[in-house]
């Protein structure tokens, strides 16, 4: 028998049966986790998060909580739209500025690195066919040219991204200058004292200069790859700036709308301002990129790709030239494979590769005339398609000449000097022809590089001052929002 104290309860019995057990707190079995108890033994605390959601729901139940919403919302999508079209305008105008000081002039550099060379080779062949004591002129003409490419190397060296590809083929190119150089001098030795080792030696700086040919137009081809980007980054539509200006603009009007039906006041001096501050953005913006668009796409079509034709034509005339100079130097040492008819038939390599560099230069001269866009860039091309017919019929009576066995006549009608009953001197020799070819090129590339000029700088000027006004007017819009909402915050207090 259990005694208890007197006035307390009996001991309650414990129930019969097994007890269930109790899932501790936050476990699996509980279901939703509880939140802990706070330190002070009070309620549990909530988090950040979900105390700033509870917020803005309670905010959003009243007329100046969604006032306050719509207006914050106002602000940042109007500062948003100001911030990208700053930074995607900025961006193009870099593009565009690479283009005009950057990726073409390294792109001509190029170039000239490859015609330069291609020259220097001419001049050195041209000074060989004149005999022992090569004249005055073609060493200058030699020396002129190998410094030129020398020069436009160093430039393409310190213009070129480090680590590139270009980079590594300029550093080849720097090495082999001085090897091809030195055999050029071998064969110059050589031929001053009448042996006929100095052709060969010239043959074997001629296989030099097309290794060193090969890694000029490699570069050539890069800079023109990285102009090319340059150009698609610069005129890529910033559809990211459209698409928030258009967002924003809606918003504006859309909080005007609100407002006019909840007060019957049309406008809202604040808001009027932040929806003029986003269009003129939104204006400046399509109209100023358009402009931007359509000159650098000028620049190409009428410059660019005007230049490159040229450049590529050039080339094609100094290799001929070059070829028609060893054609004579060999005397058909060297001979190439080629089908005609079906059959293979063995040609002299260089005379071949002469018609081959004939048939492109042909082909670059029609491309540049439909490229020019008025008479003027058009009239030096057909000067030179001229030059380069009468050269072809020279050619073909040289060749006449070197194949019945009168060397000299076949030597007088490519250089001049030469004049008789079987071989007369009324027309031009063809290195004259050929000079008034290379002259006529200059003229023409002069020509579209000043037009390229003048069309992206039109083109980079129209980008000017668009970030930085963007920015200024995205600020005061936002203000302005701020402002017009405020204006009806004011009367709810």
């Amino acid at each position: 028998m259990t005694f208890t104290p007197e006035g307390s309860a009996p001991p309650t019995a414990p129930p019969a049966g097994p007890v269930p057990a109790v899932p501790p707190q936050n476990s699996p079995a509980s279901g939703t986790p509880r939140p802990a108890p706070s330190p002070d033994g009070g309620p549990p605390r909530r988090t950040a998060f979900a105390e700033g959601v509870d917020q803005l729901r309670a905010a959003a139940t009243t007329e100046p909580g969604r006032l306050r919403i719509i207006g914050a919302l106002l602000a940042l999508l109007v500062v948003a739209f100001g911030s990208v079209t700053a930074w995607q305008m900025t961006d193009r105008a870099a593009a565009a500025d690479d283009v005009l000081h950057g990726s073409q002039p390294l792109s001509s550099a190029a170039a000239e690195i490859y015609s330069s060379l291609a020259a220097a080779n001419t001049a050195a062949s041209s000074g060989f066919l004149a005999g022992g004591q090569e004249t005055e002129e073609s060493r200058e003409d030699y020396e002129r040219e190998m410094g030129e490419a020398a020069k436009q190397l160093a430039f393409a060296a310190t213009a070129s991204e480090s680590g590139s590809d270009s980079e590594q083929r300029i550093a080849e190119l720097n090495s082999l200058l001085p090897e091809y150089k030195g055999l050029v001098e071998r064969a110059r030795a050589n031929n001053r004292l009448g042996y006929p080792l100095g052709g060969a030696y010239l043959r074997y700086a001629n296989d030099k200069m097309q290794k060193m040919l090969g890694e000029a137009q490699s570069i050539y081809d890069n800079e023109n790859e990285r102009l090319r980007d340059d150009y698609a980054d610069a005129t890529s539509y910033p559809w990211a700036a459209i698409g928030l200006g258009v967002i924003a603009i809606g918003g504006l009007v859309w909080a005007q709308r609100r407002n006019y039906r909840r007060t019957n006041r049309v406008l809202n001096h604040g808001l009027v301002a932040a929806t003029a501050a986003s269009t003129v953005v939104l204006l400046w913006l399509a109209g100023g990129h358009t402009v931007a668009r359509s000159g650098l796409n000028e620049s190409y079509e009428h410059g660019v790709r005007s230049l490159t034709v040229l450049n590529d034509a050039r080339i094609a005339s100094l290799t001929a030239r070059g070829n028609e100079n060893l054609t004579l130097i060999s005397r058909g040492a060297q001979t190439t494979e080629i089908m005609v008819d079906g059959k293979p038939t063995d040609v002299d390599e260089f005379d071949n590769q002469f018609k081959v560099e004939m048939a492109g230069l042909t082909k670059h001269l029609a491309a540049a005339e439909r490229l020019a866009d008025d008479d003027s860039g058009a009239k030096p091309v057909r000067a030179a398609g001229a030059s380069m017919e009468a050269w072809q019929n020279r050619h073909a009576n040289a060749r006449a000449a070197d194949n019945r066995g009168d060397y000299q006549c076949a030597l007088a009608q490519v250089i001049g000097g030469r004049s008789t009953s079987e071989c007369p001197d009324g027309d031009k020799p063809t290195g004259e022809c050929f000079d008034e070819v290379d002259k006529n090129l200059g003229i023409a590339s002069a020509y579209e590089k000043n037009e390229f000029k003048l069309a992206a700088e039109g083109g980079r000027r129209a980008m000017l001052g668009l970030p930085v006004g963007a920015a200024v007017l995205a600020v005061l819009g936002a203000a302005g929002a701020v402002l017009g909402i405020g204006r009806r915050l004011s009367e709810y207090r």
